[in-house]
């Protein structure tokens, strides 16, 4: 299953930094049935805040590379959640390169949500691995043009 949570791309400095952001949404199809069930309804899974904040160092990466790496994540150091998100409303992401090689790449972030941090992440570590092996190219290069424009296609 392919799914993005990253709606655009704000900022970024190769190889530093990135911004970007995210709609939630319980009206999206990624969101499992059993999502809605319980007290938990109209809250957005922590797992899924984290995969949103390691997508936009996954964009950092590829868009630091000329698409030629991209990230694989291998594990999370240390990743706190301060307070559920719900449904509608917007994240934030800011992920920061805490150092790369060829090879790997140490990040860490914040999801914030009208500014106030809801959740913070340290020492993710990712493989970086050839982007072609993960994904046709020109379909990257597609994606970060929308991503990037505002999401018109070119």
């Amino acid at each position: 299953m392919r799914f993005h949570l990253i709606d655009r791309i704000e900022s970024w400095d190769a190889g530093e930094r990135i911004s970007a952001r995210k709609v939630t949404s319980r009206q999206e199809a990624r969101w499992a049935p059993a999502l809605y069930r319980g007290p938990d309804r109209d809250l957005l899974p922590f797992g899924l805040t984290l995969e949103a904040l390691c997508q936009a160092a996954t964009w950092l990466v590829m868009l630091s590379t000329g698409h030629r790496r991209r990230a694989v994540l291998l594990t999370v150091g240390e990743a706190v959640a301060h307070r559920p998100v719900r449904f509608g409303e917007v994240l934030h992401m800011t992920a920061v390169v805490e150092s790369m090689s060829d090879e790997a790449a140490l990040v860490g972030g914040v999801v914030a949500v009208d500014g106030e941090p809801v959740l913070e992440a340290a020492g993710v570590l990712c493989a970086l691995r050839a982007g072609a092996e993960l994904e046709d190219p020109a379909d990257t290069r597609r994606m970060a043009g929308q991503l990037l424009d505002g999401g018109r296609v070119r």
